[in-house]
């Protein structure tokens, strides 16, 4: 089986290399995420060995924070409503197809707002959290990539655990 190399290694057509590791950072995470939790059950999935998060809260929150921080990116605050929606993130039951859905989405909203950031905007000021804590374009843009890929390493290693669990035992 030919396996392709790694998002970065595959490069982008048309993005600034100062942006687009971002966009490698969203490819890598839906190709991983796809990958180890192939055959998972739905209970697998909520599963929280040795009370350890759940893949599906993983997943979850790595769409939904990728959608709050998106909206400091575009120099807004949350509304009470995205603030509500935190407490959802770990209610179990979606299955693997629709939370891998609910990822991809939330990829696909944060691309189209990346591809049009224009890089001499990267040193631009933004605003963070109830605080509004100081950042930049680019501060968003980095630690947007390096939450969802630590995300990801926790939903992988949660994956292996709940597989390895058996029946009922995860939960």
């Amino acid at each position: 089986m030919n396996a392709l190399p790694e998002p970065w290694l595959r490069g982008l057509s048309g993005v600034s290399p100062l942006i687009a590791p971002i966009l490698y950072a969203f490819q890598q995470a839906r190709e991983d995420l796809a990958k180890y939790t192939e055959s998972l059950t739905t209970e697998q999935l909520w599963a929280t060995p040795h009370g350890l998060g759940s893949v599906g809260f993983h997943v979850r929150h790595i769409a939904a924070s990728t959608d709050r921080l998106m909206t400091y990116l575009q120099g807004k605050q949350l509304t009470p409503s995205d603030l509500r929606a935190l407490e959802t993130e770990a209610m179990p039951g979606a299955t693997r197809q629709e939370l891998l859905a609910e990822l991809n989405a939330a990829f696909e909203r944060a691309e189209t707002i990346i591809r049009a950031i224009d890089p001499a905007t990267l040193a631009d000021p933004r605003e963070v959290g109830r605080k509004r804590l100081p950042t930049t374009v680019i501060g968003l843009l980095t630690h947007i990539a390096e939450h969802t890929q630590r995300h990801v390493g926790q939903a992988i290693s949660a994956a292996k655990l709940a597989r390895s669990l058996p029946a009922q035992e995860g939960q």
